[in-house]
């Protein structure tokens, strides 16, 4: 029999990854390929580029010990065809292949180019999550909407964890009221380890820096895990050190904090380095074990059985043309701030420059800061899906764009949420210390030092009144513009129209 080709893409680094599982190491011959397309179909962080590219040396050079035969193509190889459908082709030629095994790729993207290929491809479904699309289009069939917390429950049950029989443990399935606090002076968390380069590592850091040196990002240091004996002690370390105050203050913000009490991990588990459904028991036999509470260890557990499988499983239910909705027919161009730009701003510049420096940022930090800003100031969703699938290492589309054009910027019309995540100052305010520095003020609702989330707030919800008034929970905000005397609410809307002029001309806010 002809050898088989084995597609393994940089975020299928599993050994039991679907396609590696139905392949024969006696006959085929597994692909893997740093390419052009992939690097560059958005600008990508160099430590991202970095970290998978890393990763996936040690990926296949573990699966060369365990007898496989790999065909891998560096970026930098003068034989590079430059795309995953071309380097197949000219694997197809080298070794007589004409049928080619790989596991669904997380990006429509990708799925169309491979059904297209002129070889014979296998798709075959990503069994490393819980929920599989058959499950999912059986849970969604007939529900007028889709809501993240019933499908849930339903993965607790799948799942057993932190359950005793059927009931949720302690009697709640959600702790979420618990996970608000706001951070209080001093708060400071532990930080992720950090992993020394060895030579596969050192060599990639090198070719990025050469190839990729005026992305917006920086390279070094670089200090992910990029094998899973390295990954695991980032699991351990954050279960000893993080996970125990990880529910009080997963939403808190902190000036010069990157990490508080996060894991850091989903760059790992959607990499494939990590398995996610190991990682929540990890976190349960913490709790049972006395070592974290309740309200931690639930919140991190429906963040990856909970919200992480429930925008996979509406990727794939929407379809192709998803990630380019519009519903709301925002059309400014992403400001420069995004990309390092001058600002007045704390909060941007914070969570910019954390994005800037660790291709990272927290949740809370990606939806209520660089996302409520987006959104407030009607700034293109496509635009801003592109810069989020480029700048954060843990981005994939099949979960960055639900998270993105779905529950950050309302694209989708309520598919993913069933109201805009939009705040005016006090929300950051609130969660985090930035506002104590800014040059804005929080309190001050017109004028020039206005915080300009107190602006582009009543902005947004003026210019989309006819959408959103009669959303129950979001009612009261209209009713308190309502209340507004005119002179106010005319100062309001103007100087928010000021400040999205200098927006479109490019100017700092």
């Amino acid at each position: 029999m002809s050898p088989r080709l084995v597609l393994v893409l940089g975020d299928q680094l599993t050994p039991t990854v679907a396609a590696l599982k139905a392949a024969d190491r006696a006959r085929d011959v597994v692909v893997m390929a740093e390419v052009a397309v992939e690097t560059d179909y958005v600008p990508h962080h160099p430590k991202k580029i970095a970290f998978l590219f890393a990763a996936m040396r040690k990926f296949a050079a573990r699966l060369q010990t365990d007898g496989w035969r790999v065909a891998y193509t560096r970026l930098d190889d003068p034989e590079n065809a430059g795309s995953i459908g071309a380097e197949l082709l000219r694997r197809a030629e080298e070794v007589g292949a004409t049928e080619v095994l790989v596991t669904e790729p997380g990006e429509w993207r990708l799925i169309e180019a491979l059904r297209d290929h002129p070889l014979t491809v296998r798709l075959l479904e990503d069994d490393r999550f819980i929920c599989t699309h058959a499950e999912f289009e059986a849970w969604a069939k007939g529900r007028k909407a889709l809501r993240m917390e019933f499908f849930y429950r339903e993965m607790r049950r799948k799942t057993g964890l932190l359950m005793e029989g059927d009931q949720p443990e302690g009697g709640q399935w959600n702790y979420d009221h618990d996970n608000r606090k706001g951070p209080p002076k001093g708060l400071f968390g532990p930080v992720p380890p950090r992993f020394d380069h060895d030579d596969v590592t050192e060599e990639v850091l090198n070719l990025v820096e050469t190839r990729f040196d005026t992305r917006f990002g920086n390279l070094r240091p670089f200090w992910f895990a990029t094998e899973p004996a390295q990954a695991e002690p980032a699991l351990d370390h954050f279960i000893a050190h993080a996970l125990p105050k990880f529910g009080d203050y997963q939403d808190a913000m902190v000036t010069g904090q990157d990490f508080l009490f996060h894991s850091v991990l989903s760059v790992y588990i959607n990499a494939g380095l990590l398995d996610p459904l190991e990682v929540c028991r990890r976190a349960e036999a913490a709790y049972r074990a006395g070592d974290a509470p309740l309200n931690a260890v639930e919140g991190f557990i429906r963040q990856i059985i909970g919200w992480r499988e429930f925008v996979r499983g509406v990727y794939f239910h929407e379809g192709p043309d998803y990630a380019q909705r519009n519903v709301l027919d925002h059309s400014r161009k992403l400001p420069p701030v995004y990309w390092g730009g001058e600002t007045r701003m704390r909060c941007m510049k914070e969570a910019v420059g954390v994005t800037r420096r660790e291709a990272y940022a927290h949740h809370i930090q990606r939806l209520m800061v660089t996302g409520n800003f987006a959104l407030l100031a009607g700034i293109d969703p496509g635009e801003v899906h592109e810069w989020y699938l480029a700048v954060y290492a843990d981005a994939y589309e099949w979960v960055e764009a639900p998270n993105t054009v779905g529950m950050s910027q309302f694209a989708d019309g309520g598919v993913v949420g069933s109201k805009p995540y939009v705040s005016s100052g006090n929300y950051i305010d609130r969660m985090s210390d930035y506002c104590k520095t800014c040059d804005y003020g929080v309190k001050i609702k017109t004028g020039p030092d206005a915080c300009p989330f107190n602006l582009l707030y009543w902005h947004f919800l003026i210019r989309h009144r006819d959408r959103f008034a009669q959303n129950p929970r979001m009612a009261q905000m209209y009713r308190t513009w309502d209340r507004m005397a005119d002179d106010r609410r005319a100062q309001v809307l103007a100087d928010a129209d000021a400040l999205l002029k200098r927006l479109e001309q490019g100017q700092p806010v």
